[in-house]
């Protein structure tokens, strides 16, 4: 059997559930394993100096250890429902950015001294512009799902279950309708597969 990437990941890392999301929409078979955070294996430590999941380590001794480039990695290998079609760079950068900084500071207000009702205001405006694309189409980029809904919809899924209750009020129909499809289909479900983490000398676990 050919040498697989391994794949050190996290189950509810937002990041890591997008490098899982392309792996998988491309059909890469890969060893993965997973972190705990509290506890990072040295394996992972001395290929990455970020030493933050995701990570994947390829067979030719490679190592990219960004989510993004994993996905662009993943899918110019393979990428048989056509993601590379649907992505909108401009709304990447937006998510990764800004929403994500008043993400963090939404759901972990401690850790940053923030007010979170003020970071969820404002990350809660970065959502409508989605929600006007959404209301006329069905996926970000058009009528088929590409990489930037992939990309998007952990961060948003984490925005909504920081407070379900009010994430479901909002009049974002189109918004949460996508989310909802999304969280429901086959796939998501195949890349939230449980794991329990890794240590040095375990047998190889195969994702998907």
């Amino acid at each position: 059997m050919a040498e697989l990437p391994i794949l050190y990941s996290f189950r509810r890392c937002p990041y890591a559930i997008r490098a899982r999301l392309a792996l998988l929409a491309s059909g890469t078979v890969c060893e993965i394993r997973e972190v705990k955070l509290s506890a990072k294996p040295a394996e992972m430590i001395a290929i990455s100096a970020k030493s933050t999941v995701p990570v994947l380590h390829l067979p030719d001794g490679g190592v990219i250890d960004e989510s993004l480039d994993i996905m662009r990695w993943a899918l110019a290998r393979s990428d048989p429902q056509g993601w590379l079609g649907h992505i909108d760079e401009a709304l990447i950068a937006a998510n990764d950015g800004p929403f994500k900084h008043h993400l963090d500071r939404y759901k972990y207000p401690d850790r940053h001294s923030a007010d979170p009702i003020e970071h969820r205001t404002a990350a809660l405006e970065l959502l409508r512009p989605l929600e006007a694309l959404l209301q006329a189409s069905p996926y970000l980029c058009g009528q088929a799902m590409g990489l930037t809904d992939a990309a998007l919809m952990p961060f948003v899924r984490q925005f909504a279950a920081t407070d379900q209750g009010w994430f479901d009020a909002l009049p974002l129909p189109a918004l949460q309708s996508w989310l909802a499809r999304l969280i429901a289909s086959p796939w998501f479900e195949t890349a939230m597969v449980r794991l329990v983490p890794w240590k040095s000398g375990d047998a190889p676990v195969l994702f998907p």
